[in-house]
């Protein structure tokens, strides 16, 4: 095997473990959810016991759910950008739809995570991973996307 037939496999491997990913994560975000507290005494106490940062996360997501559609189409959004990761035809596609999902994912754990590092690590590896796609991926991104003046012109008139 030459180099290039070995990265092409590893980036293979980066789509395919990318799209699993967030295919599953995409299911967890329809699944039943745990039952709430009955009473804001119940809720106050547990919000006493627990720290600062699994405070706000929970009220985060909280929001999130509470607006009662953004829940569930962001698991729309990672279920269809896994979906075209593990496509491989529409790879490209999958990479560039998912950045703000997965930058979202690594600043989520950089500003609201507990300091596990390794939690840390695991979420940056996710962005990494997506950034080495498009980076692989650069020869056809720039087509779309550093077009000329004369030919965008030309393109619109």
């Amino acid at each position: 095997m030459n180099k290039t037939q070995i990265i092409k496999l590893f980036i293979i491997g980066i789509r395919l473990s990318l799209g699993i990913l967030f295919v599953y994560a995409g299911i967890q975000k329809f699944k039943a959810q745990d039952p709430k507290p009955n009473t804001q005494t119940e809720v106050k106490e547990a919000q006493n016991e627990l720290p600062s940062n699994v405070i706000k996360i929970k009220a985060y997501i909280g929001g999130l759910k509470q607006t009662g559609y953004f829940w569930p189409m962001l698991g729309v959004a990672e279920i269809l950008c896994g979906a075209l990761l593990i496509s491989q035809v529409f790879a490209l596609l999958g990479a560039v739809m998912l950045i703000p999902l997965t930058l979202n994912i690594f600043l989520f754990e950089v500003f609201l995570g507990g300091g596990d590092p390794m939690e840390l690590f695991t979420h940056g590896l996710y962005f990494a991973a997506n950034i080495a796609l498009l980076v692989y991926a650069w020869p056809r991104l720039k087509l779309a996307f550093l077009t000329s003046d004369k030919k965008f012109k030309t393109l619109i008139s």
